[in-house]
């Protein structure tokens, strides 16, 4: 009896996962982000608040900080699933949290907005676009710059805006992908290599290097599976990923660069300084046709990715009804 009773909870947790990562994969596909009110800023403005009080030019400070705010959100997380016992319940919840750490649908809307605005020569919407893709900064960017800084930030967002959400809420539900968003969101804010943030900002900028480790991995993956140049995807790969800054970053860039046939890399301007980033790929700089073909390539990872984590939150059923009924014999 009882262990009937677990293989249902069990069931009923596997499915209420699967069902809202779709539920919730699919509002973000009609609906884009919420406008207002949107969680996810809701927690960056209680984590700015967080950093006034905690900064220190220190790494034990810059830990304290993640650690005081991601915990709590992922102890949230797990407070909502538990309070959601019902499988409808548990679903809508997983559902509208999916959709408020998505952020798919939005990058390559602004990635085709930028490249209708470069096709129509107006470089002054162009650039008021940029800061919704990445924190370059705009105004030393001329449209050639602007068409490479959308290109880069749409294959290294398809992986933070979606894959790595998907693959952390199918192992480990609503509290993966809140503690996820919030991971990433630390290090949009403070991982930086800046003079403020250099010691600061190393937990959080680590942190996220460790949360998608396997998610840049599997975009890589799903980039050369339907990128449509499968030889020259992981060629570009393997030859260019390790010579970039980021561990992951260089690990997507360099598998659209391949895939799309273009040069991406070179130097590369923040507010904080200019940084001297590897070439990634072998073909030439990406034009607005390049920025379109991205856009599509992003959809269609990102529709793969939704694949795999279905296919991950089902695994989660069978492994533990074997625990149960060897428990419940022995």
């Amino acid at each position: 009896m009882i262990r009937s009773q677990r293989t249902g909870v069990r069931r009923t947790q596997v499915f209420s996962t699967a069902a809202g990562l779709a539920a919730g994969y699919a509002l973000d596909r009609i609906a884009a982000d919420p406008r207002r009110g949107h969680p996810v800023a809701v927690f960056g403005r209680l984590a700015a608040d967080a950093e006034r009080h905690l900064y220190r030019d220190s790494r034990w400070a810059g830990t304290l900080f993640v650690a005081g705010t991601v915990g709590p959100a992922v102890l949230g997380g797990r407070v909502l699933r538990d309070v959601c016992r019902s499988a409808p319940a548990r679903c809508l919840a997983t559902a509208a949290v999916t959709w408020s750490v998505l952020g798919g649908t939005s990058l390559t809307r602004v990635g085709a907005q930028v490249a209708d605005a470069l096709d129509a020569g107006d470089i002054v919407a162009a650039r008021a676009l940029v800061p919704s893709l990445c924190g370059r900064d705009p105004e030393s960017l001329d449209a050639a710059g602007i068409c490479r800084a959308a290109v880069e930030s749409l294959a290294e967002n398809t992986s933070d805006a979606t894959v790595g959400p998907l693959v952390w809420g199918a192992l480990g539900g609503i509290g993966g992908l809140i503690g996820y968003r919030a991971i990433n969101t630390l290090d949009a804010m403070v991982g930086y290599r800046s003079p403020r943030y250099r010691n600061f900002g190393w937990a959080a900028a680590r942190t996220d290097d460790i949360a998608n480790l396997v998610p840049a991995r599997l975009a890589g993956a799903l980039t050369v599976v339907v990128g449509g140049a499968p030889r020259r995807a992981a060629a570009a790969w393997r030859a260019d990923a390790h010579a970039h800054p980021s561990p992951n970053a260089g690990v997507v860039e360099s598998a659209f660069a391949g895939a799309l046939g273009v040069r991406l890399g070179g130097p590369t301007v923040y507010p904080h300084g200019t940084e001297d980033r590897p070439v990634l790929g072998a073909g030439a700089p990406p034009t607005p046709d390049d920025l379109r073909a991205t856009v599509r390539l992003s959809r269609r990872v990102q529709i793969s990715a939704l694949v795999v984590a279905l296919g991950l939150a089902a695994l989660g059923g069978p492994r533990r009804r074997r625990s149960v009924s060897l428990r419940s014999a022995g």
